[in-house]
Parts: C-alpha cells; sequence; structure tokens
C-alpha cells in the first residue's frame, strides 16, 4: 500500500492584525516559509511536483494563484506550478490532504503543501464585497440564489450567529467560554516561554514569536467586554484574532523519501471531509470525528494529541462534549483564541504545530479538525514515526 509521509513543515510566527507582518505581501509570507522548506529538507526544489496553498478572499494581493505567486516570489524554480485551494477555513488542510492524495495515488512523489493570509491587507469578507459591488448586489456569497432561498430562507449566515448557536445547543454559558478562552493564552504563553514553537518557525522581519497571546488577560477583563451580538454571549475574548501568517509542509512519496534520502517525520494515516448545516456552520468537526474514526477504526483513547482550531470557544466546548475527548490532549499549547487564525494559513499552522508537538511528546496519533464554512470540517489523523 501506498503512503504519503510528511518530511518536513514549519510556519512563521502569526502576526497581529496591524502587527509585525501586516505590512509585508502575502506573496512574500508565503515565500519565506517557502524557502526555509527548501533549505531544512535538503532536496532540489526543482523535484518539486506542485505547491498546493490554501488561501481565501483571493483579491488584491492574495488574487492572482497565490501558491505560483508564492513559489515565484522565493526565486524557486519556473517549472514547478502551484495553485490555490478555498475551502474556507480548512483551506490548508485541504491542501494538505490534495498533496498527499497526489502522493498516495502514485501521481506524484514530492509535493509541497501550505497556505498564507494576510488578514491586515484583506479583511474578511472584503472579497465578497468586492465581487458583490459591480453586480448590483448589497453583499454576501449567497443573494441572488433562488435555490440557496427555497432551501434556507433569509437565515443569517454568519460565523457569529453558528457560534450562539452552538452556545445555546450544548448549554455553553459565557463564563465557561472564557474559562477556555484564558486557558488558551495561558497554554500559548507557557509554551512559548518554554520553547515549544522553536523549532516550528522561522522568524520573519523583527516578528520571532506569535504576538497574539495576552499575558495581561483577566477573567474580570474578559467579563467587561460586550457580546458581539445583541442578547449573545459569545465576545472577541472568545473569539479567534484576525492574523497574517503563512506555514508549508513537504510531503513525499516512498520512493522520494529513498530517492532524495529524506526522513520521514510522519505518516498521513487518514484523511477526509464532511459536512452539515450551513447555517449553523461551525459544528462541522463533531461529525466530522466520528467519521474518521469509524473508518480508521481508531478511538479517542488512542490519540495522542488534538488539535481542533479555536475560532470560537463553544466549537471547541462542543466538540469536547460531543465526543467526551481529554481535554488534557486538546490545543495543549492553545489555539487561535490566543495564537490567532490567519484563514488560509491556519490548517497548515494547526498541522506542523502538532507534528512538532508530537514529536516534543512521543505520541504516535495526532488528530486534526477545524470548523469551515459551509457547514463543512476536514479530519487529518498523523502517526508520528
Amino acid at each position: 500500500m501506498a503512503e504519503a509521509y510528511i518530511v518536513e513543515a514549519v510556519r512563521t510566527p502569526v502576526g497581529r492584525r496591524g502587527g509585525g507582518l501586516s505590512a509585508v505581501h502575502p506573496a512574500d509570507l508565503g515565500a519565506h516559509v517557502l524557502k526555509e522548506l527548501m533549505e531544512r529538507s535538503g532536496i532540489d526544489p526543482a523535484a518539486v511536483e506542485d505547491v498546493v496553498f490554501g488561501c481565501l478572499d483571493t483579491v488584491g494581493p492574495q488574487a492572482g494563484d497565490i501558491a505560483r505567486t508564492c513559489w515565484l516570489a522565493a526565486g524557486l524554480p519556473e517549472e514547478v506550478p502551484g495553485v490555490t485551494v478555498d475551502r474556507q477555513c480548512g483551506s490548508s488542510q485541504q491542501a494538505v490532504h490534495f498533496a498527499a492524495q497526489a502522493v498516495l495515488s502514485g501521481t506524484q512523489d514530492l509535493v509541497v503543501a501550505g497556505g498564507v493570509q494576510n488578514m491586515s491587507q484583506v479583511p474578511i469578507a472584503f472579497a465578497s464585497r468586492q465581487a458583490a459591488v459591480p453586480l448590483g448586489l448589497t453583499d454576501g456569497p449567497f443573494l441572488g440564489s433562488t435555490g440557496w432561498r427555497a432551501r434556507y430562507g433569509d437565515q443569517p449566515v454568519n460565523q457569529f450567529s453558528g457560534a450562539e448557536m452552538i452556545a445555546a445547543r450544548w448549554g455553553i454559558g459565557r463564563e465557561e467560554q472564557e474559562e477556555f478562552a484564558l486557558r488558551s493564552h495561558r497554554r500559548a504563553i507557557r509554551a512559548i516561554d518554554t520553547g515549544r514553537f522553536d523549532r516550528e518557525t522561522v522568524p520573519c522581519g523583527k516578528v520571532t514569536v506569535d504576538e497574539g497571546p495576552r499575558r495581561d488577560t483577566s477573567p474580570e477583563k474578559m467579563a467587561a467586554l460586550k457580546p458581539v451580538l445583541d442578547g449573545g454571549t459569545v465576545t472577541a475574548a472568545c473569539s479567534s484574532q484576525v492574523s497574517d501568517g503563512a506555514a508549508a509542509l513537504l510531503l513525499a512519496s516512498e520512493r522520494a523519501v529513498r530517492d532524495h534520502g529524506l526522513r520521514p517525520r510522519a505518516r498521513v494515516h487518514h484523511l477526509s471531509a464532511r459536512g452539515e448545516d450551513p447555517i449553523r456552520m461551525l459544528s462541522a468537526p463533531i461529525p466530522a470525528t466520528a467519521h474518521a474514526l469509524r473508518k480508521t477504526g481508531l478511538t479517542l483513547d488512542a490519540i495522542d494529541l488534538v488539535e481542533i482550531n479555536e475560532a470560537f470557544a463553544p466549537v471547541v466546548l462542543a466538540w469536547l462534549k460531543e465526543t467526551g475527548a481529554d481535554p488534557g490532549k486538546v490545543n495543549v499549547n492553545g489555539g487561535a483564541i490566543a495564537l490567532g487564525h490567519p484563514l488560509g494559513a491556519t490548517g497548515a499552522r494547526l498541522m506542523t504545530t502538532l507534528l512538532h508537538e508530537l514529536e516534543r511528546t512521543g505520541g504516535r496519533y495526532g488528530l486534526q479538525t477545524m470548523c469551515e464554512g459551509g457547514g463543512q470540517a476536514n479530519v487529518t489523523i498523523v502517526e508520528r514515526l
């Protein structure tokens, strides 16, 4: 049976909105991790057969197939192509899936997967507005679709509404959300201070560590914030941060490992994606995880570490309640509430962190999942070698 191996993974520190990475062109952010990936792996870049990058809101500096632009901006061989993937917040996790599937199929031997997003330069939802206005629409990708309206009516389609729906359905109050958010910051700060991220990050300019974690946050400061939606429970403190960053991984076949003298660090044990209610939108990691475990025959007890994206605190808390997973195995170094969520890069960032933490702790299996626009979720299970 063919195998797909992860042989290298690297990321930038995640920058805050308006922070140290905000002025860096997205192509240069992506180029930064690509150059480091090639240097660390020691391969001839011309041997790479494709570059698959996740990115969304692909307008302005992120337009024009940013995967290809990043590779060329890095000064790497012109004969290597690139393709950009948009599965919303899971775009670069899907990029890893596509790269692994190419290797597993035997059609390619060396593929780069990753993602990039500069939300300081291209704010979330900017792309949908830019596309809608010239067409005489007021906003959004759903307006004008008679099929969508017939199926879902005029229900609001946004992440904050989805987060509130999850909080209500699973009985997750504001205090529980804020306790989770505070723990995310504390775990991220501990990881930074003890050097857990040092091996996986490559400094970018003056940015050497993740900028998002707040050392001065407290229960009192969180309690003083107003909910984003009137009458709701979700505040900015319990939401992922607007961020900038990039990450990249190198996937290889057994033949490539042998021919290039590479050291496999993990193998892709499972990959899948599932969907559910696009209005609630953010709860798909629950059925997607169940699907992945059924397909593999594994149980969560066999999983040593979990990375589930902290789009909002209720997303992870509902997943924990539904799956019964051990919270001590989940987002052990903090998540997007503290570290930030550079949309198109987050999936590859999570995979990079998961790989390095499995190596640090000696764990065998790691599971990654994240909620995505349209009510979708990817699940990847990797086995450390």
